[in-house]
């Protein structure tokens, strides 16, 4: 089901059961955990996780310590985390006591868990079901009783219940990316990697501990570059590209990768596919190594940025190392022999014409921040956005529906590269703008501060729109407080521009184009076959364009007496 199909069906059972619109949300989570109840009953306890939130503790007095895995319980008996945790421990389960989704994606990903159970507040739950249902993931929740996160309650019996769900080996029924996204992931182990593309020099492993300016100086000096740009391939990254272009070609052979016999058909994946989707990752990698150094950026992946390790040139020329690895992953005649050769010429092509937009994009937004110019329309803004995001999912999609197109009779590149090319683009944009949005509103997951492309001097659609909207006073004023010589402290001027946006509408303004380009993507999804792609494609728009909640404005009481009539 779709999150759409869930509600509907959800609605026709509050009619039917004569309950107000108050229990919707509550009839989602329980239909959706009925739905997946079969699912995750063939998934052995161990291979479960059991999420609960920090809310469940007693707030007065807990001794629990926190880690970057969550919480450990003390288990002291003043809340009831600690009689779950047990219960779910002695069946075998992972548990994990934390507030969020990327932790536990990532866990998915990573191959540790299959299914889901937890606990947590009904609006966090709402939120979920979409990711649950678009990825595959079979998962039971229960909702809190309140939402007030401090002391919160919940029906224990019905969450010792979910806990004690048994185990009823099963086939796999419904489809699942997840597959798919644990052998992205996988495409760049060391071991993975020396196997596709192995190291023409020094074979000295890669990904252990973080690599160091003294190590390398200890290398020969021709195995270095090589060494270097191995390691950070093998370092951090979520890689959705791959993932996109082994799905894209996944779904035009059948998409057998995404049912039950995944493990079968991920491992008949041609090697050709895979270097594809290593190729992307490849190039990716190289630009964050080059954005960096543009950016000035001390940290990546949680380790000391490339250029801040090694210096400058050096990383400048693990960059341009990367671009031609890539390539060569592609180039490469007997590594790309299970596809045709007009496909690997096609998908050559595709990534060459990306690199060269992206490279348009990216020199677009540097002269803009680097010039004393800071005017902007928004249409400016798109375009630089159309050249910097979109060609990103274009060659990954492409590049696995063009090497698709060799198992499908009669199928035409060119059509669907046209049909992909409009999909990426307006995906791309939108994509942008929620990032331009995610910006403003800052990221509770990464800790990262509201402002940065303001401050950063970055051309945003949020700057063109105000500018184009405030009348000559307030423009001028935007513009002082973008300027490098204002004195007023960040959070000061990041107020103030946040009021001009408001006042300029700036935030609606862009809401509504992201909306308008999704649903020109949708259209391009809706006349796209075969069918899984179609339903890859609706995947993609639903999880890369996820909405965030800007924050409401601090209120400020004025403790003022108001006499009464």
């Amino acid at each position: 089901m779709s999150k759409d199909e869930l509600e509907q069906i959800s609605r026709r059972t509050l009619e039917e059961a004569d309950l107000p619109e108050s229990y919707l949300g509550w009839i989602m989570v329980m239909i959706s955990g009925s739905f997946w109840r079969h699912e995750l009953q063939a998934v052995p306890p161990e291979r479960r996780l059991f999420l609960l939130p920090h809310c469940l503790k007693h707030a007065e007095g807990c001794p629990a310590e926190y880690d970057e895995f969550g919480m450990n319980c003390k288990e002291c008996g003043a809340c009831s985390i600690a009689d779950f945790r047990g219960l779910a421990e002695d069946m075998g389960y992972r548990v994990l006591v934390a507030e969020g989704s990327p932790v536990v994606m990532k866990i998915i990903v990573g191959g540790y868990v299959d299914a889901v159970i937890g606990v947590a507040c009904l609006n966090v739950l709402e939120k979920a079901i979409d990711k649950v249902l678009l990825a595959g993931i079979p998962c039971m929740a229960v909702p809190l009783l309140s939402s007030d996160c401090r002391n919160t309650k919940v029906d224990e019996p019905w969450v010792d219940q979910m806990i004690r769900t048994p185990y009823v080996p099963a086939k796999q029924q419904t489809r699942s990316y997840v597959h798919l996204m644990r052998a992205a992931s996988d495409l760049f182990q060391p071991e993975h990697l020396d196997d596709v593309v192995p190291r023409v020099r020094e074979k000295q492993p890669v990904g252990g501990d973080p690599l160091t300016a003294q190590a390398v100086a200890e290398m020969d000096a021709v195995s270095a570059t090589e060494h270097i740009a191995y390691d950070f391939l093998t370092r951090g990254g979520k890689h959705s590209r791959p993932f996109i272009t082994l799905a894209a070609y996944d779904a035009m052979a059948g998409g057998d990768c995404t049912g039950h016999e995944a493990a079968k058909s991920l491992a008949e994946l041609p090697e050709s596919v895979r270097r594809a989707a290593m190729s992307i990752e490849t190039f990716h990698k190289a630009s964050l190594v080059h954005d960096d150094i543009e950016d000035d950026d001390a940290f990546r992946y949680g380790q000391p940025s490339l250029h801040k390790t090694f210096g400058t040139p050096t990383a400048i020329n693990v960059g341009d190392y990367l671009v031609g690895l890539g390539y060569r992953m592609i180039s490469d005649r007997p590594g790309m022999s299970a596809s045709s050769s007009e496909a690997q010429l096609d998908v050559l092509d595709c990534l060459a014409a990306a690199h060269m937009r992206l490279g348009e994009g990216q020199g677009a937004e540097l002269l803009w921040r680097d010039g004393t110019e800071l005017h902007l329309t928004p249409l400016d803004a798109l375009k630089i956005y159309a050249l910097k995001t979109s060609p990103a999912f274009e060659a990954a999609l492409f590049s696995g529906i063009r090497l698709g197109c060799d198992k499908v009779p009669d199928a035409d590149p060119k059509e669907y590269r046209d049909a992909i090319r409009t999909f990426s683009r307006n995906l791309g944009v939108a994509f942008q703008i929620l990032n331009d949005l995610g910006d403003f509103a800052g990221d509770d997951h990464n800790k990262m501060m509201a402002g940065q492309d303001l401050f950063g001097g970055r051309p945003t659609l949020l700057w063109a729109l105000a500018l184009e909207s405030l009348n000559p006073t307030s423009k001028d004023k935007l513009l002082a407080l973008a300027s490098p010589e204002c004195e007023l402290p960040a959070a000061a001027r990041l107020n103030q521009v946040r009021a001009l946006y408001d006042k300029a509408g700036v935030f609606e303004t862009a809401l509504r184009l992201v909306d308008k380009h999704q649903q020109r993507a949708e259209q391009v999804a809706d006349q796209i076959e075969p069918e899984a792609l179609r339903r890859l494609l609706y995947y993609l728009v639903d999880t890369v364009l996820e909405r965030l909640e800007m924050p409401a404005p601090a209120v400020v009481p004025l403790q003022v007496t108001v006499p009464l009539a």
